[in-house]
C-alpha cells in the first residue's frame, strides 16, 4: 500500500475546507444578491446568491458542532504566532471590490466574471486560506497561525496551523485546546 504524501496528510477534510473556501466568499454573495444582473431574474438570482451565503456556512458551522460533538480536539502548544486581522482588510479591497465593481450585464462578461471567481476559489483551496472569512471578525473572533515552539514539541507538531479563538493575544508557550475543523485550521475550545 502506497503511504500517503506530507501534502494529503496535512490538508485532509476535502468536503469541509471546499465548503470553507465557498464560506469565505459571502460578502460578495450579498453584495451580488443586492446588485443583480439584468440576465437574471431577482427571483433566480437572489435565492441562487443566498444559497451560496447559507449553505456554506452552514456546513462550516456544523463541522464545528461534529467536531464538539465528537470531542475532535487537541491540545496546541503556541509557539511563534502571526495574527491575521490585517490579512481581512486586503482579502475585503483585493478580492470583493474587483467582483463586485465588474458589470455583468452580458452573458459574456457574467461567464468571464464566474470564471475569474472559479480561478481564485481554487486559488484559495489549493493556498490553504479556507480560514479567511469575515464572519469570524463579525463574531468577535480572531485568527493567528501558530508555529510549533522551538522545542518541537509533539502537542503542536510540526507544521503551522490555524487557530480561531475570542483571544486578542496569544502567549508564547500556552497550551490550548482547539476543535479540528480541518487538519490544518483549528477553533478554541471554549472553557
Amino acid at each position: 500500500m502506497r503511504r500517503p504524501t506530507q501534502r494529503n496528510r496535512t490538508e485532509g477534510l476535502a468536503l469541509a475546507r471546499f465548503f470553507m473556501v465557498l464560506s469565505s466568499f459571502s460578502p460578495l454573495f450579498i453584495l451580488w444578491a443586492i446588485r443583480g444582473t439584468p440576465l437574471v431574474s431577482d427571483w433566480i438570482f437572489a435565492p441562487c446568491c443566498l444559497a451560496m451565503i447559507i449553505i456554506p456556512n452552514a456546513v462550516l458551522f456544523c463541522r464545528a458542532w461534529i467536531a464538539k460533538k465528537q470531542r475532535d480536539s487537541r491540545e496546541v502548544v503556541v509557539g511563534s504566532t502571526e495574527d491575521h486581522r490585517a490579512h481581512i482588510l486586503v482579502y475585503l479591497f483585493a478580492l470583493l471590490l474587483p467582483f463586485y465593481s465588474e458589470d455583468m450585464n452580458t452573458w459574456r462578461a457574467f461567464f468571464a466574471t464566474l470564471g475569474a471567481l472559479a480561478f481564485v476559489l481554487f486559488l484559495f483551496w489549493h493556498l490553504n486560506l479556507h480560514y479567511m472569512n469575515i464572519l469570524f471578525s463579525a463574531l468577535g473572533l480572531n485568527v493567528f497561525s501558530i508555529y510549533p515552539p522551538p522545542n518541537g514539541s509533539s502537542l503542536s507538531g510540526k507544521e503551522k496551523i490555524i487557530l480561531i479563538t475570542r483571544r486578542r493575544h496569544l502567549a508564547e508557550n500556552s497550551r490550548i485546546i482547539a476543535y479540528r475543523l480541518s487538519n490544518t485550521v483549528y477553533w478554541e475550545k471554549q472553557p
